[in-house]
């Protein structure tokens, strides 16, 4: 059996020469990845592999570890290969059903917390996929009340098993095409947030992994990505309260046209938010 380093130093190369041709640095991502992958597997920490003593593989983690390499290889996202990914403060699970949860979409929680919401808000995530938007301002804010919903029953089940798995009761999720489903209350939702399909189709900087693996009803829309995030703005104020917020996830070139449907749809304190690279994220707005 080899040892843990000699696998790891081994599959880094293997893994790199796996990756596209124009993947940036590639043995800086196969490593991290490995590590990530070791770590998710087999519990052993980075200061472990860097500065702990040499570990031999057993055969069955060996033949794991081998098994999951070669779904690497193949191009399979590592989020996939194991199952889960982190967003937030939370392990959350994922499947092909679901995208796959970006730490650039914090930037739209992270602001949520930062509004001047009521202590009791009533907040609905459209198109929750792994429920991480809803799941995690759930946690932060535990007097909130979060609705999730989502066209794919398999997307609403996941987001269920994440409540359960982290044991999130201020947050429910249930299966809606948009707003089709949702009932209208007399008071309406504090905030509405949504990290909607807004790639358009074909897109040729689109990543060839992440459109031949992620699933497309969560990537493309029509009318060059934005027919979706149309459909939100148009009828969110029908589910908004006096005041109430809508902050949607977007492409960083379409920016511009979505803060003007904001403004013409009749969203004043038109705000455009900027992920953790400085790119333009999410377009938030308020309903007076």
């Amino acid at each position: 059996m080899a040892s843990l380093q000699t696998w790891l130093l081994a599959s880094s190369v293997r893994l790199a020469q796996a990756y596209p041709s124009n993947e940036p640095e590639p043995e800086e991502r196969a490593q991290r990845e490995l590590q990530w992958l070791l770590e998710a597997r087999l519990g052993i920490s980075l200061s472990t592999l860097r500065y702990g003593p040499e570990r031999v593989l057993e055969e069955g983690e060996q033949v794991t570890l081998e098994k999951d390499l070669q779904r690497l290889c193949e191009g399979v996202p590592l989020a996939y290969v194991l199952g889960e990914q982190p967003f937030w403060t939370l392990i959350l699970k994922v499947s092909e059903h679901t995208l796959i949860p970006r730490a650039d979409t914090e930037t739209l929680v992270e602001r949520a917390l930062n509004l001047p919401l009521p202590e009791a808000a009533e907040v609905l995530d459209l198109g929750t996929g792994t429920g991480a938007i809803a799941l995690a301002l759930a946690v932060e804010r535990p007097h909130w009340k979060l609705l999730g919903v989502d066209v794919v029953p398999e997307a609403v089940a996941l987001a269920k098993t994440n409540a359960t798995l982290h044991s999130i009761e201020n947050a429910c999720f249930t299966l809606s095409h948009w707003f089709d489903s949702v009932k209208k209350s007399d008071s309406g939702f504090d905030l509405i947030c949504s990290n909607p399909p807004y790639i358009e189709a074909n897109d040729p900087d689109m990543d060839s992994q992440v459109a031949r693996y992620e699933p497309a009803s969560a990537l493309i829309a029509a009318q060059e990505g934005l027919a979706d995030i149309e459909t939100i703005i148009e009828q969110a104020p029908g589910f908004l309260k006096a005041g109430g917020y809508l902050m949607i996830e977007h492409g960083w070139k379409q920016a511009d046209i979505v803060a003007r449907r904001y403004r013409a749809k009749g969203f004043s304190e038109v705000e455009v938010l900027k992920d953790l690279t400085g790119n333009d994220r999410a377009t938030l707005g308020r309903w007076v």
